[in-house]
């Protein structure tokens, strides 16, 4: 007892010196009263020496093109969120490498909401900033995705992954807006991946709601950066432009996105997806930033005659395309595995496509 009693003392002394000494130390008293007072949002421009290295891509009319005007039609891949590929320990150049071998033009990076905020600002554009800085050497444009699917209106979303709220949305664009001001490589900003009310279950958004809050992230963006390009989603998981006919996002210079995975509609398919998205690429630049079919999902032979038919379909209307998804776990994946980076069958597919001549794209449209 008396050995017990003696040692809570001493342990009770102890702390009141280091108590006493905190607050003696006057570092730590001004550290604890002053501190908030310096602290500032990570608003600060790259300035990388190849930030100009890629010719800027621009809008003319209904099309992306590069400093000369000619029209440019992007192929690419999805990465998995790097948040996931570096902690698995693949996040390196030699990685870009790979997506460079496919063909790709342009890499879609996915930015989740959970890991943008688990990860911290400043972490995690170290690993943007290591993306572009690869991607800059390689000679890949970049599209950063602010990676959320749901109802941005009413913060309802998918799943865990995806929550975020509008003021968050907000401040991620305003960050990434100024710290990739000036950069050439990092094409576009697509403002949200999947917008969709999943059937009544993520409450209610009608297309204008939509288009005003996108209005909304277009402005604040362009006081920072007037030169990136803004990407904006149709509803319906990214699928639906139709409301394009009488209602389009009142700005310049942007453009539309869709997400046509072969069971948004029935076969066949050319029609359908005229009527939902494809007549917009007469009036505005487009690119379809998911596309890609999962061998377990469909016969060999259906999967092939979407393939087929979708990227004949995109590239005869000037819309780009990008497959989803450069990484053997996240569906439909492209490759079969970490330390072999065997092909899929949709990966063959597209790689072929990839490296395969363009056809000559139509004239600019002006609006």
């Amino acid at each position: 007892m008396k050995r017990f009693t003696t040692a809570v003392i001493v342990i009770a002394i102890l702390c009141s010196l280091s108590a006493s000494a905190q607050m003696a130390n006057p570092a730590n008293e001004k550290k604890k009263a002053y501190d908030w007072w310096h602290e500032a949002y990570l608003t600060k421009p790259l300035n990388s020496p190849d930030q100009k290295k890629l010719p800027l891509i621009s809008v003319s009319g209904n099309r992306f093109v590069d400093p000369s005007g000619k029209p440019v039609l992007f192929r690419g891949v999805n990465i998995a969120d790097p948040d996931k590929i570096e902690s698995q320990g693949h996040w390196n150049r030699d990685f870009f490498v790979k997506v460079k071998e496919t063909g790709a033009t342009v890499v879609r990076i996915p930015v989740h909401p959970v890991a943008w905020r688990a990860r911290g600002t400043k972490n995690y554009l170290a690993l943007l900033d290591q993306a572009v800085q690869w991607s800059t050497d390689l000679g890949l444009y970049v599209d950063i995705d602010w990676h959320s699917i749901g109802n941005l209106k009413q913060g309802l979303f998918q799943d865990p992954m995806y929550e975020t709220s509008l003021p968050e949305t907000l401040n991620f664009w305003r960050t990434i807006a100024t710290h990739y001001n000036g950069n050439h490589t990092v094409a576009f900003f697509e403002l949200f991946n999947e917008p969709t009310l999943y059937r009544g279950q993520l409450g209610s958004m009608s297309w204008d709601e939509w288009r005003q809050i996108n209005e909304d992230i277009i402005a604040l963006i362009r006081a920072y950066d007037k030169e990136t390009i803004p990407l904006v989603a149709g509803l319906d998981w990214a699928y639906d432009l139709a409301p394009l006919r009488d209602s389009p996002v009142r700005a310049e210079h942007i453009g539309y996105v869709t997400h046509p995975y072969p069971n948004k509609r029935k076969q066949p398919w050319p029609p359908k997806w005229e009527e939902d998205f494809g007549f917009a690429s007469a009036s505005y630049p487009m690119i379809a930033t998911e596309i890609g079919y999962n061998s377990e999902l469909g016969s060999k032979e259906e999967n092939a005659k979407y393939a087929t038919e979708i990227t004949s379909y995109l590239e005869s209307r000037g819309i780009g395309w990008v497959v989803w998804c450069f990484d053997p776990e996240w569906g439909p994946t492209f490759f079969s595995s970490w330390s072999t980076f065997e092909l899929t069958d949709q990966g063959k597919f597209f790689t072929d496509a990839m490296h395969k001549e363009p056809a000559a794209l139509a004239p600019i449209t002006e609006k």
